[in-house]
């Protein structure tokens, strides 16, 4: 963000505010969207049920895993290398959108965010009293 505002100097385009590269803390979406569906039945814009992804459990089967316990096996210690530089304090979030009609899934990724809150819209203006 910082070089963008450094470039932005150079290609006569407005600035870029260093402070709008900050990952926002909660991001508001609706629990249901109009999307195009693209699925076989439907080809036209429907109503979308909306789910966060989420990571399944790693299997034990998958090649990659089968090599990195064959490679533990014994004496030796730690064969591999161990992340411990992890510098990203949130994650890119991906939303799945289920059509309501053929019950077809398409992944959708919104920006990064610390927290992603499902709720009905909102009237413009109106807020809520607790």
């Amino acid at each position: 963000c910082i070089r963008d505002s450094i470039n932005a100097e150079y290609m006569g385009r407005p600035q870029v505010d260093v402070f709008d590269c900050v990952a926002p803390t909660m991001v508001n979406y609706p629990k249901s969207r109009n999307l195009y569906c693209n699925g076989r039945t439907c080809k036209k814009h429907t109503s979308h049920k909306v789910v966060q992804y989420k990571v399944g459990k790693a299997s034990t089967l998958a090649q990659g895993k089968r090599r990195y316990d064959r490679k533990q096996k014994g004496f030796g210690g730690q064969t591999k290398p161990v992340f411990h530089k992890k510098a990203k304090t949130t994650k890119k979030i991906v939303l799945k959108m289920q059509c309501a009609k053929c019950k077809l899934i398409k992944q959708r990724h919104i920006k990064r965010c610390k927290h992603v809150e499902r709720a009905d819209r909102k009237p413009k203006g109106k807020t809520t009293d607790w």
